[in-house]
């Protein structure tokens, strides 16, 4: 076993002078593909909360030759299987977090030779039997492996991990700073790939349905759509999942050239065959038999060989398609980089105070997710001039959070950002463009909802991704904190709540077992809970507004899908009515009634795609699928109107 290791080339595992391995195998910065680190079940969530992964100090030969961008993985030793994929978000180095996986932080860390991380794409871990192979010349012993990894190695548990992509879930994943590659180098390697860079806008629609994991969100029905348990759910960003199926597809053509180019050989071998079989022929019968025997064969052929030809030109035709479509949404996406405010039709660097919107002609939209990251942006958005206006942001990107409006301000509490969630509270003043912390909530909670009632705001149920929350709390100013309330008859994740004459109604959401089409009702002064009629249908991560007396309920998930369907609740009457059906599915959206007509805005709208429409409905009219394209892909969003 030595002498073949030995003979590996750069593979080569030094022995030490004791004569037995080192830990490492020596490899140059040039010459390191990747790195594995390693962990147990008690250490992963320090790992990946901290974003930080550590080897002891002697390891520090190889971790000094880490630069970011670097693909890293995280071996657990606990369950022996692979995580990834993750990259180098700093140069290795010594004691960056001195204290990190200690008992309580007061002692120094046996793990000094330490790296910042952060996802390149988040994919399900393999069990060691899966990546053995790949890195068979690292083991020396039946359990136990060096970390580093040459380029090939590298290359092949990319591979492995990329065949099983977890997409993004319901819940947002916690994004980390993007790898940006420069747009020129990224386009120079690409058309060192074979990719052509000066590619148009084509039709998406026909390319292959297993490539369709790229921005794809989980709704399955035999799962439940708001509490996966895949909380720790991270992904890249778009950007780079777009620039890795490039590459993708680019070697997917590049193969079905040869392809096509070996089938034409075999046909005109084959037309040669024939001719050159027409030159011999004798008046040996033999011959001629033979020769006769050769035409039937190759008469058989041709049209197998025909029809292969025409599925290959085919799939090449799907993989161009695919290639242009994903170079313009990158390109798409290169362009949105800019701090520009975005209209219809036109792109301008204005500022807040060049942009005077009528305060009765505007929304703001607060945070959400974009298809690419979780935003920490406040927009003031206009939907008669169709332009976005960026405002201050909030002081962390926040998604599924709940708001309120109280004494002039706009209230933001809990949501997060991916697996992390807040219980922290932000105050936006509208008059100064600022935004201040207020008194935290008393737990964490993401997708929960919030009213204001007698000047006070509640924050409604909610979830932390383990469990549904029925309970209620009240924010006292006074007091200076969050006082618990009587408590909702039941759980309710992914709720939607309005105020309605003094009195708050929480519809609908995930109880943890099944999606709810219950409705009830509290009146501060009665401090109960009480039932009211019921939807007709289920519903969570819907939204709930006021128009004319009447409460609407758009959209949502229904325990199978993104509905289009609205219901009204008249409380004079004390009954649910159909309403008009919107014109796209659509769940996880923001909505604001302004003036005299609702706007829904974004969302999810099936398990492809994020929604990048806007629609206005008006008592009468039913909904218009309007044209309106400033705000783009937005979903976890709140909407707010003074």
């Amino acid at each position: 076993m030595d002498a073949r290791r030995k003979q590996n080339g750069n593979k080569v595992h030094v022995l030490n002078k004791a004569s037995s391995y080192s830990n490492y195998r020596n490899l140059g910065k040039s010459q390191l593909g990747g790195v594995i680190f390693g962990c147990k079940t008690a250490s992963i969530d320090e790992c990946l909360n901290i974003q930080l992964f550590g080897l002891p100090g002697n390891h520090m030969a190889y971790v000094k030759n880490i630069e970011p961008g670097l693909p890293l993985f995280l071996f657990n030793y606990s369950t022996r299987r692979l995580h990834g994929i993750f990259e180098a978000a700093s140069p290795g180095t010594l004691n960056i977090n001195p204290y990190a996986w200690t008992a309580d932080g007061s002692n120094r860390t046996r793990y000094p030779a330490q790296v910042q991380i952060r996802v390149r794409l988040h994919c399900q871990s393999v069990d060691e039997e899966q990546f053995k192979a790949i890195i068979h010349d690292n083991y020396y012993s039946s359990k136990h492996f060096w970390f580093e990894l040459d380029h090939a190695q590298t290359d092949g548990l990319l591979s492995l991990l990329s065949s099983v992509v977890i997409a993004p879930s319901t819940f947002v994943p916690k994004l980390t700073k993007e790898r940006r590659i420069p747009l020129t180098a990224q386009r120079r390697e690409l058309e060192n790939e074979g990719v052509d860079t000066a590619v148009t806008n084509v039709d998406f629609a026909r390319f292959s349905s297993s490539n369709r994991s790229l921005d794809k969100l989980n709704v399955d029905s035999n799962r439940s759509f708001e509490t996966s348990s895949e909380w720790r759910t991270e992904v890249e960003s778009e950007k780079d999942l777009i620039y890795m199926k490039l590459k993708e597809l680019a070697l997917n053509r590049k193969r079905l050239d040869q392809s096509s180019s070996v089938d034409n050989n075999v046909v005109v071998d084959g037309e040669n065959l024939e001719q050159e079989g027409l030159l011999q022929v004798t008046d040996d019968h033999s011959g001629i038999a033979h020769l006769k025997k050769k035409v039937e064969e190759f008469n058989t052929f041709k049209p197998e060989q025909s029809q292969k030809m025409e599925y290959l030109q085919q799939k090449l035709v799907e993989a161009e398609a695919a290639i242009k479509w994903l170079k313009e949404r990158y390109m798409i996406l290169e362009s949105r980089s800019s701090s520009y405010v975005t209209t219809g039709h036109e792109t301008a660097r204005e500022t807040f105070t060049e942009l005077n919107f009528d305060i009765n002609e505007f929304m703001y939209l607060i945070g959400g997710y974009d298809g690419t990251q979780s935003l920490s942006s406040l927009d003031c958005y206009s939907p008669s001039l169709d332009i976005v206006k960026s405002l201050q942001p909030m002081s962390s990107a926040r998604s599924y959070a709940a708001v309120a409006k109280l004494n002039g301000e706009i209230y933001v509490f809990g949501g997060g950002n991916g697996s992390l969630c807040y219980n922290t509270v932000e105050a936006y003043n509208p008059a100064k463009n600022t935004w201040n912390s207020r008194p935290s909530l008393n737990r964490l909670m993401g997708s929960l909802a919030g009213a204001t009632v007698n000047d006070k705001v509640f924050a409604l149920g909610g979830g932390n991704g383990h469990e549904s929350f029925s309970e209620v709390e009240m924010l006292d100013l006074d007091a200076g904190r969050w006082i618990p309330t009587q408590s909702m008859r039941h759980k309710r994740f992914a709720l939607a709540a309005v105020e309605h004459n003094g009195a708050i109604y929480a519809a609908g959401g995930f109880d943890g077992k099944g999606y709810l089409k219950s409705v009830e009702r509290l009146d501060p002064r009665e401090h109960s809970w009480t039932k009211v009629a019921s939807m007709t249908s289920p519903r969570s991560c819907h939204c709930l507004l006021v128009m004319n007396e009447k409460l609407y309920a758009l959209g949502g998930y229904d325990g199978k899908e993104m509905v289009t369907s609205t219901e009204i609740y008249d409380p004079r009457v004390g009954s649910w009515t159909t309403g008009a059906a919107m014109n796209t599915k659509r769940g996880y959206a923001a909505a604001a009634l302004l003036k005299k007509s609702l706007y829904i805005i974004g969302g999810v709208e099936n398990t492809d795609n994020l929604a990048d429409t806007i629609e206005c409905y008006e008592e009468g009219q039913g909904w218009n699928l309007t044209n309106l394209k400033a705000v783009g892909h937005r979903c976890f969003a709140s909407a707010v109107v003074f």
